[in-house]
């Protein structure tokens, strides 16, 4: 075969001779024809044929597999070994015995993965909730389809949906299932493609077909009054969030929280849980809390043990005494899978385009779809009615004389004339004639023939009633309800996730073991490094230790539960509380708090302070002359959030930083020399964080703000030289007598 010539962009580089192999030279190729000739087909086979599921709520390695057991005649009839299934599918879906038999398990009723399973297994086939229960090999299960998938195949021979060849072109497969209710909805779905993804939670199917048949009637009705919120065969409780779920409804994303079910045993002191999460197991809740406890941050638990067995699943918690079962429970579901969300990305194919859909947009779509197949398998229908109705037609020309086409048939002298001459005899078609003439003879008596000519009355009313079905939507929509309130009454399905209406959320109820209160004095140095020292052990030694160019910076007298705002040069705010620091020695480097705090990479402290009421301002002072006076309020949040982003202003440099528990007359000072001096009452409070402050200090455009501190920390004697009857002003020339003994620094005019 002629080697195919590279494109004139791929151009030859020679290999290294050292490297073994045939071939002397490697090709470059430019990365954009890689992705359009390599990666994208690659790309749009995932998304296509792989990992998005579609209208009918089927993946192609799902409806593959049920299909092959639908023609295997494993919907009426016994179970057979799952070894045999998988072998079979093998032929629509090339894809490994391993892969197919995973799909089976998933949809089984033994694994409990749908809340109505679609595989009536039997055997070993795992738990959805457990991460390490290993179902039984393929030769050791046995499976058949369960009684729901009828609606699934309902109308598979009726031309209702399109078939392709397989990849071998040997067997059709149908291209997706005419499921007679919005399955897509009611099985759980999640796949990764690539650039995308799809997680579909699932909802009751009672419900679900409600909520179409409202839908039908009226496409504006209110479908979280129907559709109240989703439910999953694992139960548990769902946290009523209405703006959360709205969310989902409308946009098809979103999360919602669903926390596990637990009782407490009083006689035997143990709390015991039997429902967890949809996206938990058994294992992850152990792990966590195993590693809570070792941490120490879990002291009311003695042990934890997995009971579950046949009758179901049940985590036992041995309590110590005088523990409050509900408290712990609070603390659990806060830091533990016990409590989990639920992300939703409702990502479907429709028409081979992945589309995500609110709930009401795949309503919509599956109304459509599955309206369409109603008037397929109507056509169909008719078609075969209308067949039926030209050879009854037919028959009723020979009843107007049997005797001749007797005669006809026994004068003609070859068989291959015996259609024709019947078509000329009574003016029929070819296919007319060859059904008179099947005929069998004991049928050709008169009895025979009126009996069957009198269903043409009959089927021309049928005919009649398909088509005024064909040409009325309103008619179709009424089958389709029809069909959803069949299937609501032959699968009931209670739900089995509760909604919990009235709560209260983790945050709400948990429980902050309180740190001993005791005063402390805390040191900042320079480079970052933080020190708290008792007053006993600064009494016993008061000389501090610093890091080579390193030096004293901010100094607080505080007490332990005070909290920690501590500022960055990337103009962010981390929290903490002074009890999260060890108690220190003068003698000790301290804390570094870019470690401590797990600041970003390259970033560094600035400024902090502390305050155990968030009372106060703070005063920003800019290099370009103004100042910001934000509420500490603003740094107050109702959660234990440890990083605030945009802290203050980006637009210049932070030149200084004052906590202002009460107006006082600050002195700024320019590298012009100029000072100006200014009450603190003039400047509006602010409660946005990044704000940029007012305008204070008029600098040249060479110059900027070199200092700013309190007017009495300063050496100034003539203070009305310098001080501002209104501002912004450029301030005057500081005197040689106001400049004190020693230049002023910025680290001084920090608190």
């Amino acid at each position: 075969m002629a080697k195919k010539k590279a494109p004139d962009e791929i151009k030859h580089r020679p290999m290294d001779p050292n490297v073994m192999g045939l071939r002397k030279e490697v090709l470059e190729q430019p990365i954009t024809q890689t992705l359009e000739i390599n990666f994208m087909p690659y790309a749009m086979s995932v998304i296509m044929s792989r990992a998005i599921p579609e209208i009918d709520g089927f993946k192609p390695s799902h409806r593959k597999l049920l299909y092959t057991m639908y023609k295997m005649g494993l919907l009426t009839g016994g179970r057979t070994k799952s070894a045999n299934i998988v072998g079979q599918t093998m032929k629509l879906n090339p894809h490994g015995d391993a892969a197919i038999y995973d799909t089976m398990v998933r949809l089984s009723r033994g694994y409990g993965a749908l809340l109505h399973p679609l595989v009536d297994s039997k055997g070993n086939f795992g738990k959805v909730y457990s991460r390490d229960m290993a179902w039984a090999a393929s030769r050791y299960t046995e499976a058949k389809l369960d009684a729901i998938c009828s609606e699934l195949f309902r109308d598979i021979d009726q031309d209702t949906v399109d078939f392709v060849p397989n990849y071998d072109g040997s067997l059709m497969e149908p291209t997706l299932l005419p499921t007679t209710f919005p399955n897509v909805l009611v099985s759980a779905n999640q796949g990764i493609a690539v650039g995308m993804a799809s997680n579909i939670c699932g909802f009751n199917l009672g419900e679900v077909c409600q909520a179409a048949i409202a839908y039908m009637k009226d496409p504006d009705c209110d479908l979280m009054s129907i559709l109240k919120a989703p439910d999953f065969p694992t139960g548990g409780e769902l946290l009523y969030d209405g703006a959360a779920l709205s969310e989902v409804y409308n946009t098809g994303r979103g999360s919602f929280q669903v926390r596990s079910k637990w009782r407490y045993v009083k006689e035997e002191n143990v709390i015991e849980i039997y429902e967890i999460p949809y996206t938990a197991t058994v294992e992850a809740i152990m792990d966590k809390v195993t590693e809570l406890v070792k941490a120490g941050k879990l002291k009311e638990i003695a042990d934890m043990r997995d009971e579950t067995d046949l009758s179901g699943l049940k985590l036992t918690i041995d309590l110590k005494r005088g523990s409050d079962p509900d408290k712990l429970m609070a603390r659990l579901f806060k830091s533990t899978p016990l409590q989990d969300s639920f992300p939703c990305n409702f990502n479907i194919l429709i028409a081979g385009t992945p589309k995500v859909m609110g709930v009401r947009e795949i309503l919509d779509e599956w109304v459509a779809w599955r309206s369409e197949g109603v008037r397929r398998r109507t056509w169909f229908v008719q078609k075969k009615k209308k067949d039926k109705l030209h050879l009854l037609k037919g028959l009723k020309k020979i009843l107007l004389d049997i005797d001749k086409a007797i005669k006809i048939i026994r004068d003609t002298e070859l068989d291959a004339e015996v259609i024709p001459n019947l078509m000329i005899g009574f003016g029929i078609d070819q296919i007319q004639a060859e059904y008179v003439a099947d005929i069998r003879l004991r049928n050709i008596n008169k009895e025979y023939i009126l009996k069957r000519v009198s269903e043409v009355a009959d089927l021309e009313q049928e005919i009649a009633d398909l088509q005024d079905i064909l040409d009325h939507p309103q008619r179709v929509k009424g089958i389709i309800t029809d069909e959803l309130k069949e299937v609501m009454k032959k699968y009931p399905s209670p739900r089995r996730t509760e909604i919990i209406y009235e709560y209260q959320t983790a945050v709400e109820t948990e429980v902050v073991e309180e740190a001993p209160d005791y005063p402390v004095h805390v040191f900042l140095s320079r480079q970052g490094y933080l020190k708290k020292i008792t007053p006993q052990s600064l009494r016993m030694s008061s000389e501090q230790k610093y890091k080579e160019g390193d030096g004293a910076y901010l100094r607080w007298d505080a007490a332990n539960r005070d909290e920690l705002l501590v500022f960055t040069d990337r103009q962010q705010c981390y929290k903490t509380r002074l009890s999260d620091f060890d108690d220190a020695k003068a003698s000790v480097l301290g804390d570094y708090l870019p470690t401590k705090l797990a600041m970003d990479p390259g970033e560094n402290v600035v400024w902090a302070c502390v305050t155990n009421d968030y009372s106060g301002h703070l005063l920003f002072f800019f290099e370009n002359g103004k100042c910001a006076r934000v509420e500490l309020s603003a740094y107050q949040t109702q959660t234990r959030r440890k990083k605030l982003t945009g802290a203050f202003s980006d637009k210049s440099p932070l030149c200084a930083a004052w906590h202002l528990k009460e107006d006082l007359e600050m002195a700024l000072i320019s590298t012009e020399g100029r000072c100006m001096v200014f009450h603190t009452a003039v400047l509006s409070p602010k409660t946005t964080r990044n704000t940029q402050g007012v305008n204070v200090m008029v600098l040249k455009p060479k110059y900027r703000l070199e200092k700013a501190l309190p007017l009495t920390d300063t050496a100034i004697q003539d203070v009305a030289r310098y001080r501002a009857r209104s501002i912004p002003v450029a301030g005057a020339l500081l005197k040689e007598q106001d400049r004190g003994e020693k230049q002023l620094s910025l680290l001084e005019g920090l608190e």
